[in-house]
């Protein structure tokens, strides 16, 4: 169950499109949350661990501290994940047996806004500091919690950004009619206020060396992200009107932020073609609307997921969704495979297609595809915005000055005195399973730092 405003009105503007629970419709939401037994939400479907059905009992009784002081004993940044997590543990609840789990995130929103209301969430600064000191590489979801859980084992924290504003792809990749940015400023100024130093516009291998690094500090944890864009190798691809959907959205969110004043990358009179059908494509549909795009077209090469899931929990339901930026315009198109771009005078006009005939494995996904003779199309585009993931982490002079290498996959390790936190280390994930690993890495961090001799 979500509230939203009208998409009338939230294709206007940039503003959040989701609303909160109305306070007077609260009860019945979390009344729905009843004693399940083996609460399942929180002890396999939470990467954080969150206390979800005692965090709902006391949000119900009205006792928002003791709601606060439980969800915020496991989760650094509930206010983040209460709007942008895909709640895995929603799939989780026994209630979703009938496909009507309880609102967690909604409820879990409900108890952030209460706490920053009340006055709950202020600075933490330890009673006595360890002396050790931390840099932190990335300002991302990982990198703001492992600094978060450094400074409160008492060690000194400096986190190194290279954009100008803290966040990471939560202010510069995800659109703001998703997750407003004050949200990001406010926690940023209660982390300032904790002794937690920021250095922004401070880019690692560039400004900042390895060997700085580790003269100046005690410990270096990397949570740089997989910041390596999937990519399609096909002839056309060097056309111009073709971008990475991170370009293009960080663009948006910059001029929204008042950081630049134009747009590298506009979507406005263009027939916009998005390929990529998960999160990040469905925030290309939703900007591309915002700037007016004469058609929008979102292209997969999986083919159209059913209504009905054949997947059982704990997999993620396998099922047909509309974002709320689908919900806004566009159209959608399935089991496509890019042959070709082509294009006019150095610039992108059409891409080459043929359909897919999938094949599906006992677990009712799909396995394997094959071409379908004389199936090829042509899709016009005057805009191309590549949607479909990220591989991981290149090799760079600045990783292997740690010693650390980068594996197959794009992923590295540790190597004390650097460690490896969030997306860089596990690879493409989600924002609360970067912060579940941030949070396991801190305490590996820590028992480096106490094991150095005075």
């Amino acid at each position: 169950m979500s509230f939203y405003r009208s998409v009338a009105e939230r294709v206007n503007d940039y503003e959040e499109v989701e609303l909160s629970i109305p306070i007077e419709e609260f009860s019945p939401y979390a009344q729905y949350c009843r004693s399940c037994g083996i609460p399942f939400c929180y002890g396999i479907g939470c990467p954080l661990g969150n206390l979800i059905p005692d965090i709902i009992a006391f949000a119900k009784a009205g006792r928002w501290d003791r709601a606060w002081a439980l969800l915020s004993s496991t989760s650094c940044f509930p206010e983040f994940t209460s709007k942008i997590c895909p709640a895995l543990c929603e799939n989780a609840c026994s209630n979703n047996v009938s496909n009507y789990p309880v609102s967690i995130r909604l409820i879990e929103k409900m108890v952030v806004d209460k706490a920053f209301e009340l006055g709950y969430v202020k600075p933490f600064i330890p009673a006595k500091r360890s002396g050790r000191t931390v840099a932190v590489i990335g300002a991302g979801p990982a990198g703001l919690t492992i600094a978060e859980k450094l400074n409160r084992y008492g060690h000194l924290v400096t986190v190194f950004e290279k954009s100008a504003y803290p966040g990471g792809l939560m202010r510069y990749g995800i659109p703001n009619f998703k997750l407003d940015k004050k949200t990001i400023d406010r926690r940023i100024e209660v982390m300032s206020a904790s002794e937690i130093n920021f250095v922004c516009s401070e880019e690692a291998g560039v400004d900042v060396s390895p060997a700085f690094l580790m003269r100046n500090y005690d410990a270096v944890a990397l949570a740089i992200g997989a910041p390596i864009p999937r990519d399609i190798k096909a002839p056309g691809r060097e056309l111009s009107g073709i971008h990475y959907a991170l370009d293009f959205l960080s663009s948006q969110n910059r001029v929204v932020a008042g950081e630049v004043d134009a747009l590298e990358i506009s979507a406005e009179g263009k027939d916009v073609v998005v390929i990529g059908s998960g999160d990040t494509g469905s925030d290309c549909v939703g900007t591309s609307v915002r700037q007016r795009a004469k058609s929008i077209l979102q292209i997969d090469i999986m083919p159209a997921p059913p209504a009905q899931t054949p997947t059982v929990w704990p997999d993620w339901p396998y099922k047909y969704t509309t974002s709320s930026s689908q919900e806004e315009g566009g159209s959608r198109l399935w089991g496509k495979l890019t042959k070709a771009f082509e294009g006019e005078n150095g610039v992108i006009k059409r891409i080459k297609t043929i359909d897919l005939e999938w094949s599906y494995g006992a677990n009712g996904k799909p396995a394997s595809f094959k071409e379908i003779p004389n199936s090829e199309s042509y899709i016009n585009a005057d805009l191309v915005l590549l949607a479909m993931g990220f591989l991981g982490v290149a090799k760079t002079p600045f990783i292997e000055g740690f010693g650390l290498s980068v594996s197959e996959r794009g992923m590295i390790g540790d190597n004390p005195p650097a460690f490896s936190a969030g997306d860089c280390r596990t690879g493409q994930s989600l924002v609360v399973r970067a912060m579940a690993d941030a949070h396991n890495v801190s305490g590996k961090v820590h028992e480096y730092l106490i094991s150095l001799k005075k």
